[in-house]
């Protein structure tokens, strides 16, 4: 079968009208089409005030794409744009760039009901300002934090240019697809886990624009036999673009925790991760102090390396609450890259605590978040 092209994308979207007004791509709301290897990421731009009217017209042209011959997967993102950000009174040439906008409602609205993860009851997304903080780390060990808790866990990597989760949980190799559609994730410490790295190389360089990396988050998501979970920990790479876009606007995320040293330089980026989250109507669960002190293991004496107490001061500034703080410590590094994280190797020392007690304030936040009501009801086993 011949692979789907752009004009045929474009050519299955023209049978999408918009009510009265014409077809989408008539009326210039298709602002970008990537096609590779039958998998199909389309953005169309809508008003923000119209964001959650249009999500039927989203769905719509998804459908009309899927439906296409040689299509593997099909996603369909809208884009708001405000009036200073349309030039010329229209959306630019399909195939043009597409301008990155958060899905946030002017006025404080709530943004469009996004469809959930079938059997994934919360999904917490794991963020830090930059890189080099500890953020996958802190993860992984969250997540493991969360399972000694009695919480079904899984964990994906949403890390496409610098995926560090299969070496974390030290498990290689590619997951299999039982249909040719789902992808069976991987299992390690007894949690499913998802990764770009299991698809490449680890030292095979991913060379994608934004669209594309959208398009292979989604697909991490929503194509993935996940079984059913308590919580997914969702690892995002650093910073705040398309990885972070695409989930704020695509997935139900019950919360998000931010990790930082506790410099100024890194606390700064901190607090640009966590307007974003308040910006696209995410609730910041907390902040944790990653690197936080050093404790020579010769004399026992203590060094604040990076300074210490700064992501506590900065949780208090905003209002956000801290969630803890984590020692610089080999222990941590050598059980990291060893793929066998310090909360299920070592689970009684000392750093395994300070990673459960930061699971437990998390877990509570979940169960704020939720509410009593959306407690999952209990599960009638058969053996």
């Amino acid at each position: 079968m011949a692979p789907v092209s752009e004009e045929q994308v474009l050519e299955a979207l023209r049978t999408v009208r918009d009510g009265a007004r014409g077809d989408v791509v008539a009326l210039g709301l298709v602002e970008n089409v990537q096609v590779r290897e039958g998998h199909v990421l389309a953005t169309i731009a809508v008003a923000p005030e119209e964001g959650e009217a249009k999500e039927p017209l989203r769905e719509a042209c998804e459908r009309a794409i899927d439906a296409l011959p040689g299509v593997l997967s099909a996603a369909v993102v809208l884009t708001a744009h405000s009036a200073g950000q349309r030039s010329g009174g229209g959306a630019p040439a399909p195939g043009g760039p597409a301008a990155p906008t958060a899905p946030a409602a002017p006025g404080g609205a709530q943004p469009a009901a996004k469809p959930e993860i079938p059997g994934v009851r919360a999904l917490v997304a794991v963020a830090s300002g930059k890189g080099g903080v500890g953020k996958s780390t802190t993860a992984v060990n969250l997540a493991l934090g969360l399972k000694a808790r009695g919480l079904r866990v899984g964990v994906m990597d949403s890390d496409i240019y610098g995926p560090s989760i299969p070496r974390m949980l030290g498990i290689g190799g590619q997951p299999n697809s039982p249909d040719g559609k789902k992808i069976e994730p991987m299992r390690a410490h007894g949690m499913p886990c998802m990764s770009i790295g299991f698809m490449v190389g680890e030292e095979t360089p991913i060379i994608w624009r934004g669209p594309m990396v959208m398009s292979a988050v989604e697909q991490m998501l929503r194509d993935v036999l996940w079984g059913e979970l308590d919580v997914l920990v969702i690892d995002l790479p650093p910073g705040t673009g398309d990885a972070q876009l695409t989930l704020a606007q695509r997935v139900p995320l019950t919360g998000s925790v931010i990790v930082s040293t506790p410099q100024d330089i890194a606390l700064l980026d901190a607090r640009k991760g966590l307007a974003m989250f308040e910006k696209v109507h995410v609730p910041v669960f907390g902040i944790v102090e990653n690197m936080s002190y050093f404790l020579c293991p010769r004399c026992g004496e203590r060094s604040e390396i990076f300074g210490h107490g700064g992501a506590r001061e900065t949780a208090e500034r905003l209002g956000a609450e801290f969630l803890g703080e984590i020692p610089l410590d080999i222990a941590i590094r050598e059980t990291s890259d060893a793929g066998t994280p310090i909360v299920a190797s070592r689970p009684d020392s000392a750093h395994a605590r300070a990673y459960r007690s930061i699971a437990a304030r998390v877990h509570a936040r979940i169960e704020d978040q939720l509410g009593a009501g959306a407690r999952a009801a209990p599960r009638i086993v058969i053996q």
